[in-house]
This record gives structure tokens, sequence and C-alpha cells, in this order.
């Protein structure tokens, strides 16, 4: 097989794979900031140099020539080469600025040119504590500035669309912006004015920035250039936790990160995978988390006045007992998890109902064929393999024909659906697991179940392509047991900080519970046992009892999810 020597280490390759997309690959560091794996590589940076050399071949014998020692003769190219570009070819040796002097200096000169006209105003940049210049400036870089002259001004805080800002100052030319314009969104929408060290991101004249994926150009600016507009000057980086999880806005189920700062969602950013949606995601669902923060519904009631959790359960187990069998009727929720939609399906087995049915939530029209989809629910595919089916009205004509006394809600919304009126729930007891106040079945329910969302909780969801995802909690609840305090994620304060310090903001904890803890305590109530020991045995269960989801354990899925085809062919 093929090899390469990179730094006195020797790798086999296949193929013609790019020399510093290798080096990534194989863990060793190489600077750069204008090369996107995703993306061409224009080499504008040159902070990926390395010295390249190849082995000297003897014309007659077409076999290398050797030294005294018996090892190959190394021509080295007269220049340093740019890694990004670089091709691989079989004997390489390649010397990086950790077996390379000249390297070493390549790349400090380049850094101290690429800080002569950059601002120093890392303590106000949003992308200071994660920025690449600034974490390359001090591995890299020089010790200090040799530079004694006023800095070139571009302009600064620009708007370019209604997600995006610009602070032209900032820019160091990578193109990694425009390039996501021109070839990936294809919306082209930015392009590169001016000349020189006076050039930086624009958009064309009589052009607004508002591609509905114009925040990725945040996340690959490899500079504070381009923030935010909504999330600017609201959180510093190591103010905050990055919890891995999915998107619930669409049935694609894009992965991404949940950012928290006290107990509050400040932005969604993307996380890379591969087999869902690469390095991208969609503004739409980047500035969907403020329903996580707002309009929360606190507590539980019964009657429309608050009660404990006890009276709450014991009154929705009592509806549900008075009721003649058959007579519950249950929906499930594509938003809800693949754990929680299992366990309403074994609580109507037990009483003797029709397996729930789902709402189905499509807007025709609203997909692009990429990362939005016509569908907005984010588990359909997961209620499917349990043996829900969508509802299309059957639900209702029960309930006129008078052959429902209790209807049992999962965290959806029939009434803002169009599947039911409120005319129509005025006789029936309606029990209610909620996210949030605006939910406009609310009001006719007779037990009301304030539910975690997406990031309060710990489940399963699985996308239009079958593949099958974990989510952790972000941000904590009020009464969090054992299993969210081991999941959740924690940033520098929530560890080493007290009840007492200044962020601390109590009234920011929803008091809310997982469908995996409020409806084994309804089920118990009703003499049927659902004791897990958490939603990850509850998963167990599912895999071990239900075909369509042979092998999904949550080691299977690990972080990046898994295709249940795939996993269900290997068991």
């Amino acid at each position: 097989m093929a090899t390469v020597t990179i730094d006195g280490q020797t790798f086999e390759f296949e193929g013609r794979p790019r020399l510093l997309q290798f080096c990534l690959e194989n863990g060793i560091e190489v600077p750069h900031f204008c090369y996107h794996p995703a993306m061409s590589a224009p080499a504008n940076c040159r902070q990926c140099l390395v010295e390249v050399g190849t082995p000297e071949m003897d014309r007659e014998t077409r076999k290398p020539r050797l030294d005294d020692d018996g090892n190959p003769i190394i021509r080295y190219f007269p220049k340093l080469q740019t890694s990004c570009t670089m091709e691989i070819t079989d004997g390489m040796v390649v010397k990086s600025h950790r077996s390379s002097e000249t390297v070493e200096r390549a790349q400090k000169d380049t850094l101290e040119m690429l800080l002569i006209n950059h601002p120093l105003d890392c303590p106000i940049c949003d992308q200071a504590g994660h920025c690449p210049l600034q974490i390359q400036a001090y591995k890299y870089g020089p010790e200090g500035s040799r530079f004694e002259f006023e800095k070139v001004n571009k302009p600064k805080q620009i708007p370019l669309g209604p997600e995006v800002m610009l602070d032209g100052e900032r820019c160091i030319n990578c193109t990694r912006c425009v390039r996501f314009t021109n070839e990936i969104s294809k919306s082209h929408q930015l392009t590169i004015i001016e000349r020189g060290v006076r050039n930086y991101p624009m958009t064309p004249p009589g052009i607004t920035f508002d591609d509905p994926y114009s925040m990725n150009v945040i996340d690959i600016c490899p500079v504070g250039a381009l923030t935010s507009r909504d999330s600017r000057f609201k959180a510093r980086i190591w103010e905050m936790s990055k919890t891995p999880s999915i998107t619930t806005g669409g049935a694609n189920g894009n992965n991404c990160y949940y950012w928290v700062k006290d107990n509050q969602i400040m932005k969604v950013t993307p996380r890379d995978n591969p087999e869902v949606n690469e390095y991208w995601l969609p503004d739409a669902e980047r500035l969907d988390y403020k329903r996580f923060n707002e309009d929360r519904l606190q507590g539980p009631a019964v009657g429309g006045v608050a009660s404990s959790w006890e009276a709450a359960y014991d009154a929705a187990a009592s509806l549900m007992k008075e009721a003649g069998k058959g007579r519950v009727a249950f929906l499930g929720s594509a938003y809800a998890t693949v754990e929680d939609n299992y366990l309403l399906t074994r609580l109507a087995d037990a009483l003797g109902s029709s397996t729930p049915t789902f709402i189905p939530h499509v807007e025709n029209g609203r997909g692009d064929d990429w990362l939005m989809t016509d569908d907005r629910t984010p588990n359909r595919d997961g209620c499917e393999r349990l043996g829900m089916s969508p509802e299309t009205g059957a639900l209702a004509t029960r309930i006129e024909n008078g052959e429902v006394d209790v209807l049992y809600v999962l965290e959806d919304d029939p009434v803002a659906a169009g599947i039911l009126t409120a005319e129509q729930l005025a006789g029936v007891k309606v029990i209610l697991h909620a996210y949030n106040t605006t939910n406009e079945t609310l009001p006719a329910a007779t037990v009301s179940l304030p539910a975690a969302t997406v990031v309060e909780t710990v489940g399963t969801f699985v996308n239009q392509k079958g593949h099958a995802q974990r989510v952790r909690p972000a941000k904590s609840i009020k009464g969090m047991n054992r299993t969210l305090m081991m999941e959740v994620g924690k940033s520098r304060a929530d560890l080493h900080g007290t009840p007492f310090d200044r962020w601390h903001n109590e009234s920011n904890l929803v008091d809310c519970q997982p469908g995996w803890v409020s409806l084994p305590a309804v089920a118990k109530r009703l003499g049927q046992g659902m004791d897990y020991r958490g939603p990850k045995y509850i998963m167990r269960e599912i895999a071990e009892s239900v075909s369509a989801f042979s092998g999904a354990t949550y080691d299977a899925m690990g972080d990046q999810g898994v295709r249940l085809e795939d996993v269900g062919a290997a068991v």
C-alpha cells in the first residue's frame, strides 16, 4: 500500500487525498484558516504551509535512489507548499512546524501579516475564547507586534441581512463565507469588494443577505467578522454550557449544540454529522430556541387550579378509572420521544383502548430538498415504527358520537392543529401533557401535566430517513432526577458556582417532567407496572420487543445516531 511520512511518522493511504485533510483525519494538527472540508480550497491564508519532498528516482531503474545508509534520497520542493491543495503521492515526505524551522517561521510570519491590520478588540468580540485566529496567534504567532503605524479602517456593525452582522476590520479574507454562498447554499449573496488590505465581504448592490442558511457563515468564519444579530453580546463562550442534541423543527433531525447560560437557551449551532446534516443548520431551526425559554407551563393543574404532581397523577388516573373500557382515547405525538410514545401505547393497551394515533404536521412547500422538510415534526418515523398512525379525523367522529369519555394527549395541541375544536372537547375530560402556556388545548384540559422539552429530557428521535438519534438535557428542571443530573450539560459556572451567585436565577427552572417519569406514575395508580430505571432501559425493551427498532440501543446510537435498517440487519 502507498505510504506517506509526516514528521518522521509513516502512514498508509489509498487514492489521492489532500494532505491537510489527511493530517486532520489522523490527528495531526496543521494550522489553517481558509480551508473547509466541504468547500473548495483556494489556499488564501497560507497558514497551512509545509515542507514537501518526494523520493529522487533513478531514470534507468525507475526506483528511488538511496543514500549511503540505504534510505531514499528525498528531493524537497524549492518552496513551501499549501497542504490544503497538495495531493499525497506514494513515498512523499512532509515536514510541518514540528520538524521544520522554515515552516515554523513561515507560519509565524503569516500570522504577523494577518494581525497587522486586525483590531485588538478580543475583549468585546463574540468570537473570543473560541476564535481560531486568537488560538493560533497564541500557539504559532509572534510574541508581540512590530507594526507601529495606523491600522486600516473598514466598515463596522454593518447588517448584511436580518441575521448576520459584519465587522469588516476583523476580516482576514479567507473567503469561506463567499464560497459557502457560491458552493453550498448557492444563493450567491456575498462577494469580496475593494482591493488589497481594504477588501472585505459584502452583498452585491441591491441584495440583502437573507439566505435561509445565512447564519452558517457565522460558524465557519475563523474570526469575529461575521456575528449573529440575535445572540450578539448576550453571553461569552466560557459562561455557557454546550450540549449535543438535535433540532425538532423538522423531520431531518439536524444535529446541533444547545448553548445555555443561567438555564436559558442562548443560541443553537450546528453539530457535524455526515449522515444527517453535514456541517450546516437552517436559520429557522437556530432561531426556534425561544420556545424553550418563554411561555413555559409551570407546574401541574387539576381543573385549572395549581396542584402537586402527586395530586395531578391521582386525578389523571381517577378520570381513566371512571371511564368505561375502551372509552379512553390516546393521542401520541411526533414531537415526543420514542420512549414516551412507547409508554403511551403500553398504557392504552393496558386499558383496552385502541393504539394511539398522532397528529401529522405537514406544511406543503416548506421543505427545500436539503435540511428543511414539509413535515414539521422530528419523530413521525419513530411513531409509525411503534405501530401508531396519523390521525385522519376518526377521533373527532368518535367524540361526536359520544364514544370517548377521556382524551389523553401527549405533548401536542389538537385544537391548534385543527384536529378537534374547543366545542368538541366540552363534553370530554382531557389529560394534557403540554410544553407552553400558548397551547390552545390547555383551557379544555381537566388535568394538565407540564412536559419536558427536547432540551430537558433524555430520549430517542427517528428522522425521515430512519436515522435514530439520542437527545440529552441541555438545561435543568425543578425536581431533577438522577438520570437527568448525570446527562445534563454543565458550564464552568454550573460546576464551580453556587445558588447565591448573581448569574443563578431560580425562576429559570421549569416545573415540568419528562414523559418517562409522568406516564409510569399515572400507570402505577391504575395498577399497571411500568417500573424502569430510566429511558435507557425503556429503549432497550423497545429494541428487544419491536422489530422495527431491533438493535437500537443507546450504545449503538452513540453520539452520531444509527440507521435502524443497518443496525437491525446486523443483529
